[in-house]
């Protein structure tokens, strides 16, 4: 694509490089900003900028958040007992916008698959365990994409959870089997977490 500035040509190069987003489509974007007042772009680079530097995840759940603990942790009006596992916070946003899970949430930060070169000491599974061990929690519920590694890490996760006496439940597969969560429509996922089955009946 040849263009007239160099400055215009870095600028696509770098949207370009965010998912989904193509050549054309960068250098839409690029042409709207310019179009804009000063202040708005300069407003639109700082946010992204505040967001990058400032953004940290939950110590608890690991979750993004504005402070130390996120927004979920904190909400007293949260089931603190109940705990929704899964792989990436995409997949949380996906699950809270069905408005039907009350409880809180742990965030994996990916699933285990070997082919990928990922382990269960590169996810937040001991993390995990702890909150079981040191609180009172009565149901886990896993929400991972239903895959092969999907129903590994479940089963990797439900045997370090064997001594304990925690409800173990993963969402029904209304889901089709190979899809990812956040490509759901929510009246799906909504009906998967309200209709979620203990582990056994899919983990043999």
């Amino acid at each position: 694509m040849q263009l007239p500035s160099t400055l215009l040509e870095n600028a696509v190069a770098e949207f370009s490089k965010l998912p989904g987003i193509g050549k054309k489509t960068a250098l839409r974007l690029v042409l709207h900003l310019l179009k804009q007042e000063k202040g708005i772009t300069t407003q639109f680079g700082e946010t992204l900028q505040k967001m990058r530097n400032e953004i940290q995840f939950c110590e608890t759940c690991y979750n993004i958040s504005d402070g130390k603990i996120c927004s979920i942790c904190t909400n007293t009006g949260r089931q603190k007992d109940t705990i929704c596992v899964v792989e990436n916070i995409r997949d949380v946003i996906a699950i809270e916008n069905t408005q039907q899970f009350h409880g809180t949430y742990h965030v994996l930060g990916g699933i285990i698959s070997p082919l990928d070169g990922i382990g269960p000491e590169q996810l937040t599974i001991e993390a995990l365990v702890k909150r079981v061990r040191d609180n009172k929690v009565s149901e886990l519920v896993f929400a991972l994409n239903p895959t092969i590694q999907g129903d590994t890490t479940i089963y990797y996760i439900q045997k370090k959870l064997s001594n304990y006496s925690c409800n173990i439940t993963t969402i029904a597969r209304g889901i089709a089997f190979g899809g990812e969560l956040e490509y759901a429509d929510e009246m799906t996922l909504g009906k998967s977490i309200s209709n979620r089955q203990p582990i056994h009946q899919y983990i043999k």
